[in-house]
């Protein structure tokens, strides 16, 4: 319920009765917008006494005060002027150009009054000249004057001179406006995202943008004829009779010069009109000009009030207005320019048939009478009678005030209410009357300032913390340029964060700043250097090539630099294809992404979904190389690559049960079952040659499961060495455990003390481990173990460990483990040599590489591993079946022709898929079975037999011991 603000007790029957009608003309007007009429009160008997007269302008005062607290727009008039057009004037400007009363607050913001402002510039460009008149100028000259005056004015009245950039520049950044608020919060948060010097070149753009409207804002006319004031001063037909030869349909928005001209002509007649106005003199000519200037102030007046409750604004400003404008004349008279005020309102009101919101409560003394303007004095005879030309050229420039309905009876937008004495005379002192504050509409809150400051302040920090959790959630995260194609994951055990995902913009790029170098001749290339040698490759396939898109994921981050050496060598290897197809020029060039599945792959699941999500927006990739390490997410990573209908060309991932249990996965490694019987046939011999009574004894040592490791590839060794150790002849004791100690490195002590200390004492053992930690294996074996000779199985590749001379080694260890690129059985045909020069390519300018080997370069360090071999063959494999008869292959068709490749060429033998058969085991895979022995305290490296891919089953007979 609305609260009172005003309560007083009626003291007439005649003030009660005024007072309830005007106040359902106010609050009717947010009903149905009825017309508002020009009241006039009088009392209805001319001789009333004084006292009696008095009482009928208390009644518009009290009226105004029942109002003043209510947020109605308020304006009590009194006029001033030595003569009733100036007193009539004075009030008009006094509308357009004083704040309006509005105590407790308004509705909505101030009246806006453009149209009367370009007058009052009309006006004071006029004052100016005729204050300084020029005594042999003609009419002509002088309204050129008039106009150069305006012009001097920029068309606004109160202000003299141009703008300047400096006044500009600082009114457009004052911290305490809206809009300077505004562009701090928003550098605010580009700071946050682009860094400071974008940001700065940000700041100065945003600021000289602002400078530069600003100072065209405030400096017309560069637009001026684009004005809404400006629109109506050209196109009202009050002027149109006055300025014939530039009519209002010469106004477009579309034509500044034309749209110049009118407005320049009309200006120039109103100019003329004014400064005849103020001539001072009673000329009927003058007389005329006055009603004409008066009567334009009102009806730009009437046209600014009814802009200002326009409907469809932009600020919806008809629906936060619900009360009109109202207008106080305690007392109207001819002498104070009332009832002029009142004729031409009426006037114009009349002559355009328009409504507009103003209401107007006027008070009449006793004696006065209401009535139009005086009729004008008749037009004087043209000097020559007869001239119709003179005749008509009079008749036009009168035209504007002849329209006036000044010779009819009665003003029709006049509501006279007469006002009886007795009405007046009896008291109602019981008559209580109270008006209620205004509320303000739902719509001024939703479209007020405040809240548009909230919802743009609410904006700002939405925007900020989006863009803080896009930063945090994406690798490449600024709100401008999002990539979601990779994301920030916590990384095992609570970890750093890693960036897992895709690679598809080159702001991401998982190896950058990693200085981890290659090995042997490839000693200077970083594993940064290799990345961004793909992008480069990837950014040389020229618009309308035909390309295909493999995407290569591995495990691109780890808690050191070393931990990432095997996705380094792996990169490497699918560069070097890479980089040879494209330079060859082949018909479909290679384009290549890379996926990181973090640390030992354990975040391969979030890394595969983005792949799949790539391969949906991208039809060019064709299937994925790499995911080369078996963890427990390896089946659901290809489960769900195949039902995406992408091929996976593994690189290292021995786990035979993927190619039985899933079609899309061709592996290069060799299983774990292929190498557990190579190495059985040592294990026979070992076994055979063992002495003592009984069946030789044998243990399986295998890492212990965290939470964290999803280390399939454990259990996996640990069930093929068991089974491998048995049928070889060894009698199995029971299988040893080891963890993981700090830093993640094997704590072996207690392990290997328990097996040396065993009795009897074992004479093999399977390790069914990593890599990773056969250097601290060998180191425990030779000070708990010195003394006994034990031979020790690892179906992982040693071939990428590091046994240096700090490795702690005794000769009664024997060391076998298999190969998985088995190089010295291949035909590499130039891979060796070409991939050196490609390499060296990556160097700056006059930097070299070291040298590589002439004779078995394949065993310098920069491929003995194999790594980049693998990997290089598997996306041999995957190109050839996506280009298969030179086309551009889908995925789909890409998956169908893996069953055909067969590359003979190749570094470690024939690469083929020939008669596989899907859900079936897979066989044929290269692999060498490698003796390390330590005769005299380092480590010697044999080769004790093996087989190229794609050759035959290894045989008892091929593998012999010395």
């Amino acid at each position: 319920m609305a609260r009172e603000v005003w309560r007083d007790s009626a003291d007439n029957e005649a003030a009660s009765a005024v007072f309830h009608f005007f106040q359902q003309l106010i609050d009717r007007f947010s009903d149905n917008r009825p017309v508002m009429p020009l009241v006039v009160l009088q009392a209805a008997d001319a001789d009333v006494p004084a006292p009696v007269d008095a009482r009928v302008e208390q009644i518009v005062r009290q009226i105004h005060r029942a109002n003043q607290p209510r947020r109605v727009p308020l304006k009590l008039l009194e006029g001033r002027g030595p003569t009733p057009y100036d007193a009539a004037l004075d009030m008009v400007r006094t509308l357009t150009e004083k704040p309006w009363e509005t105590r407790g607050g308004s509705q909505y913001k101030p009246f806006a009054f453009p149209r009367s402002r370009l007058l009052g510039a009309i006006e004071q460009a006029t004052e100016a000249v005729l204050r300084d008149p020029d005594p042999g100028g003609s009419r002509d000259q002088r309204d050129e004057r008039i106009l150069e005056e305006l012009s001097a004015l920029r068309w606004r009245a109160g202000r003299r001179g141009r703008g300047t950039w400096w006044s500009a520049l600082r009114e457009s950044v004052r911290p305490e406006t809206f809009v300077g608020a505004v562009v701090i919060a928003v550098l605010g948060v580009l700071l946050g995202e682009i860094g400071w010097l974008p940001t700065t070149l940000v700041a100065v753009g945003a600021v000289l943008g602002l400078s530069v409207v600003r100072l065209l804002t405030t400096s017309a006319p560069p637009l001026l004829w684009l004005r809404r004031a400006s629109k109506w001063f050209a196109t009202t037909s009050s002027l149109a009779a006055a300025s014939t030869g530039y009519p209002s349909d010469g106004w477009s928005r579309f034509s500044p010069s034309g749209s110049w001209r009118v407005i320049r002509a009309r200006a120039a007649v109103v100019a003329g009109r004014v400064a005849d106005a103020a001539a001072g003199d009673a000329a009927a000519g003058d007389e005329r000009s006055r009603q004409f200037h008066l009567e334009l102030r009102v009806q730009a007046l009437l046209e600014d009030l009814r802009n200002n409750y326009r409907p469809h604004a932009a600020d919806w400003r008809r629906g936060k207005r619900t009360v009109p404008p109202v207008v106080f004349l305690p007392t109207a008279s001819q002498g104070n320019g009332g009832i002029q005020l009142i004729n031409a309102v009426n006037n114009v009101r009349s002559r355009r048939s328009e409504v507009d919101p103003l209401l107007l409560l006027a008070s009449l003394p006793a004696a006065e009478i209401l009535r139009h303007t005086p009729p004008l004095p008749p037009d004087p005879p043209p000097v020559h009678t007869g001239a119709a030309r003179a005749r008509y050229e009079d008749w036009v420039g009168h035209l504007s005030v002849g329209q006036s309905p000044t010779a009819t009876a009665t003003p029709a937008w006049v509501l006279r209410l007469p006002l009886s004495t007795a009405q007046l005379t009896h008291e109602h002192a019981h008559a209580q009357l109270s008006t209620e504050r205004v509320r303000r509409t739902w719509v001024w809150w939703v479209m007020s300032r405040t809240t548009v400051a909230c919802l743009v302040a609410g904006a700002l920090l939405g925007t900020l913390l989006l863009s803080n959790h896009l930063a945090d959630r994406y690798c490449h995260g600024p709100l401008t340029d999002v990539n979601t194609d990779s994301v920030r994951l916590t990384g095992p055990g609570g970890g750093d964060k890693e960036c897992i995902g895709v690679a598809t913009t080159t702001k991401v790029r998982f190896s950058e700043g990693n200085d981890l170098e290659l090995d042997g001749a490839g000693a200077g290339i970083t594993f940064d250097r290799i990345e961004r040698a793909v992008a480069e490759e990837n950014a040389s396939i020229e618009p309308g090539d035909k390309y295909v898109t493999l995407i290569y994921a591995g495990p691109f981050t780890a808690p050191s630099p070393e931990g990432t050496r095997k996705a380094l060598e792996e990169l490497t290897g699918v560069y070097l294809y890479q980089h040879h197809t494209n330079t060859l020029d082949f018909s479909v060039k290679l384009r290549v992404l890379t996926a990181n599945g973090g640390q030992d792959m354990l975040q391969q699941i979030p890394a595969v979904k983005k792949i799949i999500e790539v391969a949906e927006r991208d039809p060019s990739v064709v299937g994925v190389v790499g995911l080369g390490r078996d963890t427990t997410d390896s089946p659901e990573a290809t489960a769900l690559l195949q039902r995406a209908g992408l091929p996976v060309v593994d690189t290292t991932n021995s786990g035979g049960y993927l190619a039985t249990d899933y079609s899309n996965y061709f592996g290069l490694a060799a299983t774990d079952q292929e190498q557990a019987d190579a190495l059985g046939l040592i294990a026979k011999q070992v076994a055979g040659k063992a002495g003592g009574k009984g069946r030789p004894r044998a243990l399986v040592l295998s890492r212990k499961l965290g939470n964290n490791d999803k280390d399939r590839y454990t259990v996996e060794q640990r069930k093929v060495g068991s089974a491998m150790l048995a049928k070889s002849g060894f009698a199995l004791s029971e299988p040893v455990e080891y963890s993981l100690g700090r830093r993640s490195s094997a704590d072996l002590d207690r392990p290997v003390q328990q097996i040396c200390a065993a009795d009897p004492a074992p004479q093999a053992l399977y390790f069914a481990g990593r890599v990773e930690d056969v250097a601290n294996l060998m180191s425990r074996l030779a000070h708990s173990c010195s003394r006994r000779p034990i031979t020790v199985f690892t179906g992982d590749d040693l071939t990428k460990a590091r046994l240096d001379a700090s490795t702690d080694t005794t000769k009664n260890v024997t060391l076998y483990h298999t190969a998985l690129a088995p190089m010295g059985r291949g035909r590499a045909d130039g891979f060796y040599g070409e991939s050196h020069q490609a390499l060296q390519k990556l160097l700056p300018e006059g930097r070299t590489l070291p040298r590589l080997p002439a004779s078995k370069p394949y065993e310098d360090p920069l491929f003995a591993s194999g790594q980049s071999v693998m990997s290089y063959s598997a996306t041999a494999a995957l190109y050839d079946a996506a280009s298969h008869g030179d086309a551009v292959n889908s995925a789909a068709e890409t998956w169908a022709n893996l069953y055909a490749v067969n590359l003979r060429t190749m570094p470690t033998g024939t690469i083929t898929f020939r008669g596989f058969i899907p859900y079936e085991a897979q066989a044929g895979h290269g692999l060498d079975v490698v003796q390390i022995t330590y005769p005299d305290g380092r480590s010697h490296a044999r080769i004790v037999c093996g087989r190229a891919a794609g050759a035959r089953a290894l045989e008892p007979s091929g593998c012999p011991l010395k």
